[in-house]
């Protein structure tokens, strides 16, 4: 085959692939379907909406970004027609009207989506964590409580089967009382793993995404043990950081250990851009047993009765569960009514970044912080 017709039929192929994709995004929506917008580009995770599939439940109907490199990317990639981005969030969110607005931009950005959404009525869902100061935190949820919206906080963690087994043998006091958990998160780093330079750009720089690994992976466990906790925060937050590699990650931390001290608890959360390999693990130990939740949908635990430790492979949790943008969908449509403290809620995340909050502190001054209750 010649060069021309291998260029016509590519050609020809990105045609189709913007003709479907503009089609779907305009037709008769799904009975049901939330009407979601997407705002930023830049968040590694975004590629998720755009790879969904044999799901109804959403339909996209807009996009916000204003690095034109980026739309241009991403209107090849997936075949995405032009009309579907805008530069001026306010005008996306007045000419699509989006039920909700899932935001995929630095961390620093998600209070900037919320003031434009939350007076429109328009929910909110961001990527972890919920804003990258407490100030921000306590202002979304000022908005969130005006409005009546919903903004929700996505981790990954959240789908995991694995924890929802620990909290289960937990609430059923088959581990007894807590005294101790222990938060494994991390991978090699994100220039060693090869994230965008747009991504790579957030998170490395400590004012769009609040520190480095210290946020970016110590959210996981601070927004755990907020849920394992039921709400109940911290006495106080001890955290060192340190950057192991300055000439990769200049301006941010790229390890920190951080502990909560509960009365009579005591989480330990290490997050690192040092790991061998990506993990996202937690060990809860208690006064009738231990278990651990290895990955996903393997759980290890050993009760008091046991003579030795025994290991379960787990289903994946069920819909709508296994994806956030159908747990958003519920939320939104009424057909979920999450716990108090759940993961993906308002005041989890919350108590998350004032967990946040105090260990920047803790490790910028070398000292311990005490939190108010």
């Amino acid at each position: 085959m010649d060069e021309a017709s291998t260029k016509s039929k590519k050609m020809i192929k990105s045609s189709m692939l913007s003709f479907v994709f503009t089609l779907i995004a305009c037709s008769t929506f799904a009975e049901g379907a939330l009407k979601l917008a997407v705002a930023g580009l830049s968040h590694g995770h975004v590629d998720w909406i755009f790879n969904r599939k044999n799901k109804d439940d959403v339909q996209l109907v807009g996009i916000y970004e204003t690095n034109t490199a980026l739309i241009d990317r991403y209107a090849k990639q997936y075949g995405i027609s032009k009309n579907m981005f805008f530069t001026d969030l306010g005008k996306m969110l007045d000419e699509v009207k989006p039920d909700a607005v899932s935001a995929f931009g630095a961390v620093s950005e998600h209070v900037l989506v919320v003031r434009a959404c939350a007076p429109r009525n328009i929910h909110v869902m961001v990527e972890k964590p919920l804003a990258s100061t407490l100030e921000d935190a306590v202002e979304i949820e000022q908005l969130a409580e005006k409005h009546h919206v919903h903004v929700l906080t996505n981790f990954e963690t959240s789908w995991y089967e694995s924890n929802q087994q620990v909290k289960s043998l937990l609430d059923a006091n088959k581990l007894g009382d807590i005294r101790k958990v222990m938060v494994n998160d991390g991978h090699e780093g994100p220039k060693e793993i090869g994230v965008s330079k747009e991504f790579f750009e957030i998170l490395t720089d400590p004012a769009k995404n609040g520190a480095g690994a210290l946020v970016d992976f110590g959210c996981y466990g601070a927004n755990l043990m907020t849920w394992l906790m039921k709400g109940e925060k911290p006495l106080s937050v001890t955290a060192v950081s340190h950057q192991n590699k300055p000439d990769i990650y200049k301006n941010v931390d790229d390890e920190a250990s951080i502990i909560l001290q509960y009365s009579g608890v005591q989480c330990i959360i290490q997050a690192s851009w040092n790991w061998p390999f990506s993990r996202k693990d937690m060990e809860l130990y208690g006064t009738k047993g231990y278990a651990i939740a290895a990955e996903a949908t393997t759980l290890r635990y050993r009760l008091q009765n046991q003579q030795s430790e025994k290991t379960e492979k787990l289903a994946k949790r069920k819909a709508p569960f296994d994806d956030p943008f159908s747990v958003l969908s519920a939320v939104v449509k009424g057909k979920l009514i999450l716990d108090e403290f759940d993961c993906y809620g308002l005041p989890a995340n919350v108590i998350t970044v004032a967990i946040l909050d105090a260990a920047r502190k803790s490790a910028a001054d070398h000292k311990t912080i005490y939190l108010s209750q």
